[in-house]
């Protein structure tokens, strides 16, 4: 269906997807224009390139905006998609602050933006919020066997925060999260 028709239908949405450049990201975007939707592909390139996503870039509705999300947004959108942070050890092990503060600060200021604008919003987590497991596969009431102060723990520990940020927001403010 068109744009013009998912509006009128109300099915529309006005989507941003952070990290959108990254592997996951690009799909999904691709995937949501396809569909119909208005997408906003944020990206600091970090781990990313452009020339991953440069097919869409002349879309009608793809906007492409290179930023960090450390850093506070402001867009007008119905839906979130959080997937911005380094996921291979060798890129999260590089610079392991940035890693904590893209999943912590970037978890805050998605969430404060869904807060202000209403709208859903998704955290793409991972099963090393676990850690170093002793059972597999895990269960959501597994807390885990985690060591926050081994090489790993700058993507684990930022997971984990963000998880619990995005709990926080829906429990103390109603946000919309998956």
């Amino acid at each position: 269906p068109s744009t013009d028709l998912l509006r009128a239908m109300g099915k529309f949405q006005r989507v941003l997807v952070t990290g959108g450049a990254g592997f996951l990201g690009r799909h999904l975007c691709r995937r949501l224009i396809r569909d119909g939707h208005e997408v906003i592909c944020l990206d600091n390139y970090f781990t990313s390139q452009k020339k991953d996503i440069e097919d869409l870039v002349s879309h009608k509705n793809f906007e492409l905006v290179r930023h960090d999300v450390t850093n506070p947004m402001q867009f007008e959108v119905d839906q979130i998609y959080n997937l911005a942070c380094p996921a291979s050890p060798v890129h999260y092990q590089y610079n392991p602050i940035k890693t904590c503060k893209t999943s912590f600060m970037g978890a805050m200021n998605v969430l404060g933006l869904a807060k202000r604008v209403k709208a859903r919003v998704l955290q793409a987590s991972t099963s090393e919020v676990y850690g170093d497991p002793d059972r597999s596969p895990q269960q959501e009431s597994y807390w885990g066997n985690v060591n926050p102060i081994g090489v790993r723990a700058c993507y684990d520990e930022g997971k984990r925060v963000a998880e619990t940020m995005f709990f926080a927001y829906h429990n103390q403010n109603n946000v919309d999260i998956r």
